[in-house]
């Protein structure tokens, strides 16, 4: 038998919440001594004991961490739940850590307002192109939204034009078109030469030229492409120019490692 302070010892955790676990039933003493009041634990509590601290810290309320423990699940069906839940705590940490690269660009960009560095903006014609795409539907433009959805669009598309032996011509080519309902509908295009046909598991469609487009050269992950998109955007409002179109990224140069990717932005304009 262990004394309350040898059980938190040994379990890693504080006498405070062991009392705790206590009063709400969740873990109660092995023995209490009518006279002292003094708690003892047995050896064998520390396998709920692991189990209540894991499904804690993974994010479960100690009212749903109490009915998991009464329901006495198999250790592979625990494994399972904590298994399940590590993915979306890991999803979220994702989540956030992405949130706070977009809430540092926008505060480097309010540094420099009124200061903003003069980018190498560069209008030119771009010509029709026949591409091969798969699209899917974004809840926003925000990053967390529109990188979970165009980075797997990519990936499939590339694996079914190798599937179908249809080799790529040029650079990916992303885009996106506004719904009325607020969302985004994102396109993830590459360049083919082939005839468009039900056969195929993908779209071939003919994006058409542009007779005039903006454009700038962003080196970096795309995580980190708002400050050069609002400088475009920035630059057209500023030089007589409207917005015509949808605007494409361009991908020139891609890397496994982000931080090695090129990509131009392009924006279709027209004399205001």
């Amino acid at each position: 038998m262990f004394t309350i302070g040898d059980f938190a010892r040994h379990g890693r955790v504080s006498v405070r919440m062991l009392r705790h676990y206590d009063a709400l039933g969740l873990l109660r003493p092995d023995r209490v001594d009518e006279h002292s009041g003094y708690r003892f634990y047995s050896g064998g509590q520390l396998a709920r004991l692991n189990r209540l601290v894991a499904l804690k810290d993974l994010g479960f309320t100690l009212e749903q961490v109490g009915q998991i423990l009464d329901d006495q699940v198999s250790g592979a069906e625990l494994r399972g739940m904590l298994t399940l839940r590590r993915a979306e705590l890991e999803q979220r940490i994702a989540s956030d850590r992405a949130r706070l690269v977009q809430v540092e660009t926008r505060l480097r960009i309010i540094e420099k307002e009124g200061a903003m560095p003069v980018h190498d903006v560069i209008i030119k014609s771009i010509p029709a192109v026949r591409v091969a795409e798969l699209t899917a539907v974004a809840a926003g433009f925000e990053p967390e939204a529109i990188s979970p959805v165009i980075g797997p669009l990519f990936e499939d598309i590339c694996r079914r034009l190798e599937k179908a032996s249809v080799p790529i011509i040029g650079c990916a080519i992303a885009y996106y078109d506004q719904r009325e309902d607020g969302t985004v509908l994102a396109h993830a295009a590459v360049p083919v030469d082939l005839a468009p046909s039900d056969a195929h598991d993908f779209t071939v469609v003919d994006l058409p030229a542009v007779p005039q487009a903006a454009t700038i050269v962003h080196r970096g992950s795309m995580n980190e492409v708002l400050e050069p998109w609002q400088a475009l955007g920035r630059w057209v409002d500023e030089n007589g120019y409207r917005l015509s179109g949808p605007s494409r990224e361009v991908t020139l140069v891609y890397t496994e490692d982000p931080n090695g990717w090129v990509t131009e932005l392009q924006e279709p304009i027209v004399p205001k």
